[in-house]
């Protein structure tokens, strides 16, 4: 792939922009490249969780390409923002843990993306911002939706009108993301043992849990529903019943 390279490794599938401070831009083969790789995800038993990072120390993604954004016209533009909306929705609805490693700056539509992943953990030099306002367009790819639902209208009309930065420190505080690490190889290796940690869990619950959280956020599912659903399609896995035995063995009560 032109704009992506991805590594295998104990179960975890790293995806990785490629580019530096000029390059990293998300562009319609970039999109096509990532809706594949995750396509790849959904299909193979031995990717069990997904890192997506950025080249370098300095940049996750500055967002969608100018030369992409001059060549759109009402038609098209429609097109290109469904098109990352369903890439996001692809990554966001995945029943395995995505997780974003966020390198460096995280800017338009390389923050939606960043948005749409389970968990984000952020090195200390890393910012955010939606600066599309300032060339007199709005996120396309679910940005104004998910920052919304995460900070609350007030404070995402805050950042989308005015287009000002969110630095790690002050992400981490308002629930943006989960953890800031010192610098990018750190904060690999401890998105690594995150992913271990949850990957070491039963897959079909994992599954379900995505399922049940994404449905609380929306209102034409009933996310109660959903849950009983999930709780009862968990029974279907034979080794539950073993797992439940040796708790009773352990004497350990599920808490």
């Amino acid at each position: 792939m032109e704009s992506i390279y991805s590594n295998l490794e104990d179960g975890i599938l790293t995806i990785t922009f490629k580019g530096d401070s000029k390059s990293s831009t998300i562009t319609e083969k970039s999109l096509s490249e990532l809706r594949s790789a995750i396509q790849e995800v959904y299909d193979h038993d031995k990717i069990e969780g997904v890192i997506i990072t950025g080249e370098g120390e300095e940049i996750f993604s500055l967002g969608t390409d100018v030369a992409e954004l001059i060549k759109l016209s009402e038609l098209n533009a429609r097109k290109f923002a469904e098109n990352g909306q369903e890439v996001c929705s692809f990554i966001e609805n995945c029943p395995k843990p995505i997780l974003a490693a966020i390198n460096g700056c995280a800017l338009g539509s390389g923050f939606e993306l960043a948005l749409a992943c389970h968990f984000r953990l952020a090195s200390e030099n890393v910012f955010f911002a939606f600066p599309e306002i300032a060339y007199g367009i709005i996120p396309g790819f679910g940005g104004t939706q998910r920052l919304t639902k995460l900070l609350g209208k007030t404070k995402a009309l805050e950042y989308l009108m005015t287009g000002k930065r969110i630095n790690a420190e002050y992400a981490e505080q308002i629930g943006l993301v989960s953890e800031v690490v010192s610098y990018k190889e750190e904060m690999l290796k401890k998105a690594k043992k995150w992913l271990m940690a949850i990957v070491n869990n039963a897959d079909v619950a994992l599954g379900m849990l995505v399922a049940c959280v994404n449905a609380a956020e929306n209102p034409d599912e009933n996310g109660f529903q959903t849950e009983a659903n999930g709780f009862a399609n968990c029974f279907k896995i034979v080794e539950l019943k073993e797992n439940l035995l040796k708790i009773i063995d352990k004497k350990v009560l599920l808490k």
